[in-house]
């Protein structure tokens, strides 16, 4: 598993401490996103930060490249 990947069964568990709704994994940007509260929260080191003052805005654009991986 890389830096970016998380465990599969922790995606069926976690849900969005915003909303309380369910998340998607978007693996190109090392990302966990809420359409409910329109955040993406970001996964560094295998660990998604579930930290709505940690997540991007969907409103504002995606990262270039995930943290951790020279972008």
């Amino acid at each position: 598993m890389s830096d970016a990947e998380i465990d599969p069964r922790l995606l069926e568990i976690l849900v969005c401490p915003v909303t309380r709704g369910p998340l998607t994994y978007d693996r190109e940007h090392a990302e966990l996103i809420s359409p409910g509260a329109r955040l993406a929260y970001p996964i560094r080191e295998g660990v998604p930060i579930m930290l709505p003052e940690e997540a991007r805005s969907l409103d504002e654009p995606a990262p270039l490249s995930p943290p951790g991986e020279g972008g």
